[in-house]
């Protein structure tokens, strides 16, 4: 299951890019997953739950996964399409097309930390 390096990834990304105080706040990260993107939406839960229950300081954190369509661009008519049942067919002029403009991305599009309260005596 390559899900779980693909997690572990996620998280080495995010510690390289942000610093440890901030990292451990973190609450959320969402993810964009495109439909060709080789990855399982319900494997990314299962080991993104696995690798947070295993490590204590990412046990709070939640995962939200976007599917992304898959779309391609005609350029014989100038029109981005949405691929349905894998049919590459530009809906505008009907010619075959496989110009994959969108669906392969594998990005963390947002994430998101809690704010730390500071009380003061």
């Amino acid at each position: 299951m390559h899900e779980v390096s693909l997690v572990r990834s996620i998280f080495r990304t995010l510690e390289d890019e942000f610093p440890a105080d901030k990292m451990n706040r973190l609450v959320q990260v969402n993810l964009q997953v495109g439909m060709l993107s080789n990855v399982e939406p319900i494997l990314m839960q299962n080991a993104f739950q696995a690798l947070t229950e295993t490590e204590n300081r990412y046990e709070a954190v939640k995962l939200e996964i976007e599917t992304v369509p898959v779309a391609i661009y005609c350029s014989s008519c100038d029109h981005k399409s949405e691929v349905h049942q894998y049919k590459f067919v530009c809906e505008e002029c009907g010619q075959l097309n496989n110009n994959v403009v969108q669906g392969t991305e594998l990005l963390i599009h947002q994430v998101f930390f809690n704010e730390q309260c500071t009380i003061s005596s």
